[in-house]
């Protein structure tokens, strides 16, 4: 069942998304070589707590961390431990934050020092390919226009999309319905409508499609070992135009690492 948000509900999720927002920003900041992964998510624990939230991911059907940080060839749900940031790293940090029981998530995608120009590219047009399906997110289009926008943007870049994972319903729960695909035909999936609040979430690869799981049963990386780019906002379907991005960082946004 597809859950539509009240106003209330909107305006409480758009408080969690600013923790979210401001997590993700802190972590770029300390996102150096040498930094370990953990170390990171400590911080990003420590911060929203202070902000009076609760990490979503600690205890999510068992996740051990407060955040997920997944390095070059791991596309999600990456655990935070001993990897120690190089250069030439990009790295994708995941954040849910539940505040007064609400939920928003979002990810993002950092390069860390001299990052080779194709990565480069995979990262630019993961930003491409969130932009363009937050923009399909439209009372009165459907699951799937958001699905093409996106595969059209990154395979006509020559890129690969995850088709094992999916992008998702959020705000009650972690994980709600609508599942939402990054590929498809458009005009198919269930109708957009105001009050429905999506997390968009491109999953992108240097090479296949094809992933695996690790042996931890959470990290998923890809089969041929290439380079990914994951990026994620929760947003708003409003009653008409475009959707209202609730995990929008302005640091980055004046910074140009949008999105």
């Amino acid at each position: 069942m597809i859950i539509r948000k009240s106003r209330q509900e909107i305006a409480g999720m758009r408080r969690a998304g600013e923790i979210v927002a401001a997590t993700i920003d802190l972590l770029g900041e300390h996102l150096q070589q040498g930094i370990t992964t953990g170390e990171l998510d400590r911080i990003a624990d420590e911060f929203i707590r202070a902000q009076g939230g609760v990490p979503t991911s600690m205890g999510y059907r068992g996740y051990p961390a407060a955040t997920c940080i997944s390095p070059n060839a791991m596309v999600v749900h990456g655990i935070p431990g001993d990897h120690r940031v190089e250069d030439g790293d990009v790295i994708s940090v995941d954040v849910g934050v539940t505040l007064d029981g609400l939920v928003t998530d979002s990810a993002y995608t950092y390069a860390v020092g001299d990052v080779d120009p194709e990565t480069l590219r995979l990262v630019e047009v993961g930003k491409e390919a969130i932009l363009a399906g937050i923009d399909q997110a439209r009372a009165g289009n459907r699951v799937g226009d958001i699905s093409h926008a996106i595969q059209q943007v990154v395979e006509g870049a020559g890129f690969s999309v995850v088709r094992s994972l999916v992008g998702h319903g959020v705000g009650r729960s972690y994980h709600e319905e609508p599942q939402i695909p990054n590929f498809g035909e458009p005009g198919r999936g269930p109708l957009l409508q105001s009050g429905m609040t999506l997390a968009i979430e491109p999953m992108i690869t240097a090479g296949g499609p094809e992933v695996y799981l690790h042996d931890d049963d959470w990290s998923i990386s890809t089969q041929d070992g290439s380079m990914t780019a994951h990026f994620e906002h929760t947003v708003a379907v409003a009653e008409e135009g475009p959707p209202e991005v609730l995990t929008a960082a302005k640091s980055r946004e004046k910074a140009g690492l949008l999105p």
